[in-house]
């Protein structure tokens, strides 16, 4: 098991990759679906195909 996957996936990011249209979603790597998922930050090459999905928040 890799050092990522010893918690669950991030359920809002999970559900953010299923919103996606199928057309996008089939342009995603399964690494860096898991990158996403299990990660800190969106990978640049994954944000580049989601930027558009994507809302910004001031914290």
């Amino acid at each position: 098991m890799s050092e990522q996957r010893k918690h669950p996936p991030d359920p809002a990011k999970v559900a953010l990759l299923r919103s996606l249209p199928a057309e996008i979603k089939a342009t995603i790597t399964g690494e860096e679906a898991e990158q996403f998922m299990y990660g800190t930050e969106i990978p640049e090459s994954l944000y580049d195909k989601i930027k558009d999905f994507l809302v910004e928040i001031d914290e």
